[in-house]
């Protein structure tokens, strides 16, 4: 597929935008690396809503393809400079990057703009309502495959355009905490009296409620530049009923903050170790508003949102110092047998990628895949940095890694994955391992 012509037939407005951008990626890739002590950041947003329909991804059940959009989706990039060294975040309203997707647009993206692997940190948070990434020559529908095609060239962009208006800057990092994150794995009675597990609502077992929150401030002037957080739960609040392009919790909590907040601050959010975490209010049909019903995605994504405003007007420390680290390793997780496996989930291949990096103080870890909160918590508790925040969903789609604990227990998080017992202690040691390099 010509991805020009499909540009053209959905944003002829857009063209010399694109045209544009294109002339700057070979502005970026022929910029000398700054080798000046100073932290600098530059921060950039792109909206990436369909504008066709298409199908939705995460639930498998569901066939027929979007109905409209309840709220817009974008993608999120900030780009880290010290000394002549870069890191790239980048969050994207979507569920991740499946089917091979993870490689094909880092290809693009890291080519485009001369990053290393280790550098860019390509993130999605989860939402169940947004389009499902294909490549050409899948079985996808032909408007996802387009989709997919046109967000490329919109991300390699975002990045470039992140890249290139990197000011000194400050920043500090602050924690707070949500109830809107539940741990999911709830205990039931079969017809032979004994335990089993069904994805529900389980507050008896305690979770990471913890809201990460970066603050990045403009060092020449008091005026904010961004507000990345984490927090860990699946942006599952609507189910496979709902036929509505949204950014689910996650995506709502970005939109508050940066409508509450204004002038021109970016929000990027990114999920934690959330494999076991669903939203309180989890896989609804619809946004429902009948009677002064307030929807309860837009209701837990306020909470969300109003947490990250309180705990970013808590942090007064913001500091100017690097330096910035990064390093990538693809973890060979032991797996189960091929045989063994039952769903086409469990049968997933893909390496799960393990990307860190710090900036100053502030270590980043990004899994590429589901784990459960205990693993990102062990990983918080052993990291040698101060403050550590979890990323999961990044840079690949490694699938589900559940706690040694949890195989006795079964369910479908045990039953999907295709790791064995112990890939959690693994995964969580070559990241600490990792970090230590780092220091």
């Amino acid at each position: 597929m010509n991805v020009n012509n499909s540009l053209t037939r959905w944003f002829p407005s857009r063209i010399v935008a694109v045209l544009s951008c294109a002339s700057a990626f070979a502005f970026v890739t022929s910029l000398p690396a700054r080798t000046d002590e100073v932290l600098r950041v530059g921060v950039a947003t792109v909206d990436i809503t369909p504008k066709k329909p298409v199908t939705l991804s995460g639930y498998g059940g569901r066939k027929g393809l979007s109905q409209g959009v309840h709220d817009p989706l974008s993608a999120r990039a900030v780009a880290f400079g010290h000394a002549g060294t870069r890191l790239v975040l980048v969050s994207t309203d979507l569920i991740g990057f499946y089917g091979g997707t993870a490689e094909a647009v880092r290809k693009m993206i890291l080519a485009k703009c001369q990053l290393s692997p280790s550098q860019l940190f390509l993130c999605g948070i989860h939402t169940h309502s947004a389009p499902t990434l294909a490549l050409e020559g899948s079985e996808a529908h032909a408007n996802n495959i387009e989709y997919t095609e046109w967000l490329t060239q919109r991300l390699v962009g975002v990045v470039c355009d992140a890249m290139l208006h990197m000011t000194p800057v400050r920043i500090g990092f602050g924690s707070g905490s949500s109830p809107v994150g539940v741990n999911r794995r709830e205990v039931f009675m079969d017809k032979a009296g004994k335990p089993q597990i069904k994805l529900g609502r389980n507050p008896n077992v305690l979770t990471d409620r913890e809201v990460q929150v970066l603050k990045i401030a403009h060092a020449d002037k008091d005026e904010l530049a961004a507000i990345l957080f984490d927090y860990a739960t699946h942006s599952t609040s609507l189910g496979a009923k709902n036929y509505i392009v949204s950014g689910d919790v996650h995506g709502l909590a970005e939109q508050f903050v940066e409508k509450h907040l204004g002038g021109g601050v970016v929000a990027p959010a990114f999920a934690g170790a959330s494999g076991d975490i669903d939203p309180w209010c989890r896989v609804l049909p619809e946004f429902k508003t009948v009677n002064s019903w307030i929807p309860e995605p837009v209701l837990l994504g306020t909470l969300l949102g109003e947490e990250v405003v309180n705990v970013a007007n808590g942090i007064q420390k913001l500091d100017a110092d690097g330096p910035i680290r990064t390093a990538m390793k693809t973890v060979d997780l032991p797996r189960k047998p091929i045989e063994a496996t039952q769903t086409k989930t469990a049968r997933i291949l893909s390496p799960f990628n393990l990307t860190v990096g710090r900036v100053g103080d502030v270590a980043f870890v990004g899994l590429g895949g589901e784990v459960f909160n205990e693993i990102g918590k062990a990983i918080k508790t052993a990291s040698p940095f101060p403050h550590t925040i979890i990323i999961t969903h990044c840079n690949g789609a490694g699938s589900y890694v559940p706690t040694r604990r949890s195989y006795d227990e079964g369910g479908y998080e045990v039953k999907t994955s295709p790791y064995l017992p112990g890939a959690d202690e693994q995964l969580a040691q070559e990241a600490v391992r990792l970090l230590q390099e780092l220091k």
